[in-house]
């Protein structure tokens, strides 16, 4: 079995891992995370989502923290743009300030997609099409994220077919690379290898990428199992910010430090220091009021403490 020599992590903290905080985080601290994040190494961040304030306030702030970046080369952020108005919200600022890449989703579960969105995933695909164009003619990339590729909070467990079904979807409005993300962290490795090997029908290795939730403690081994197949691209949330509206208890996302430690004591690179993460990490923490969410962070200002 031979594991990929490199990883690519996306840190999806800035996003995904706040946008369901009940307590609003400013501009500012939000583009201190940016910045200590790539200053740790990491190369793709996801930054913001252009929806609606009404829906998400604590994204309300989209333009603001774009325009206070400063922008590393070889860095890629990325920002979610659920339909023709986000995006056109999104490149309403100077060219300099654009995302690199845009975000769209949808869910392998009919359910999930009637209750989450109001519409059918066939439908939900056609309001995409459009943002997929327009973005693809900016020279901007397109990235599909793929929600309740194992499980749905409604529907069960997901078959693998149905994810492939998504797949072909996604690739067939030009969406350029995929996340197979277990939404609500009921995944278990061979679970997600059967939706990693539906997805890789349509797309090739080199375009997809895991994206575990950490509900039943399974992040790590469904991150190993994708390993296996190839896959060398995922994404995590620094201090394991993010929970998920739809399990209780639920932890959220994967911890960013707890996946570089698994990596790098696998001897795979992944261009990210360590140390820098995890401080990070307790950054973002402090604003928040809470210890991060991440046992390699904990063991480690343990040790560091001494």
């Amino acid at each position: 079995m031979k594991l990929p020599t490199t990883v690519r992590l996306v840190d999806v903290g800035p996003r995904d891992g706040l946008q369901n905080e009940k307590q609003p985080v400013s501009a500012e601290v939000k583009i201190g995370l940016v910045h200590r994040l790539q200053d740790a190494g990491l190369k793709e961040i996801e930054v913001t989502s252009f929806v609606s304030p009404k829906w998400v306030p604590q994204m309300a702030d989209n333009a603001e923290v774009m325009h206070g970046i400063q922008r590393k080369p070889g860095v890629g952020y990325s920002v979610l743009t659920p339909n023709m108005k986000g995006f056109e919200a999104a490149i309403a600022a100077p060219r300099e300030e654009w995302p690199d890449e845009i975000v769209v989703f949808g869910a392998a579960s009919e359910a999930f997609s009637q209750k989450n969105i109001n519409c059918s995933i066939a439908e939900s695909i056609e309001r995409f099409a459009p943002v997929v164009a327009a973005a693809l003619e900016k020279g901007i990339r397109v990235r599909g994220a793929m929600s309740c590729t194992v499980g749905c909070p409604y529907e069960g467990e997901i078959a693998p077919a149905k994810v492939g079904y998504l797949a072909q979807l996604m690739k067939g409005i030009g969406v350029q690379r995929v996340d197979v993300a277990d939404t609500i962290g009921v995944g278990t490795p061979r679970k997600v290898q059967a939706a990693m090997e539906a997805t890789l029908a349509h797309f090739d290795v080199d375009a997809i990428s895991g994206h575990f939730h950490d509900t039943y403690g399974q992040a790590l081994v469904n991150t190993l199992a994708a390993l296996e197949l190839g896959v060398w691209n995922f994404q995590s949330s620094s201090a394991g910010l993010g929970g998920c509206p739809y399990a209780k208890g639920a932890t959220g996302n994967v911890a960013t430090e707890d996946v570089v430690y698994m990596l790098h004591g696998m001897g795979i690179e992944t261009g990210i220091d360590l140390d820098r993460l995890i401080d990070a990490g307790v950054y973002i923490s402090e604003a928040l009021g809470r210890e991060p969410n991440s046992r390699a962070s904990k063991a480690i200002r343990t040790k560091r403490a001494g």
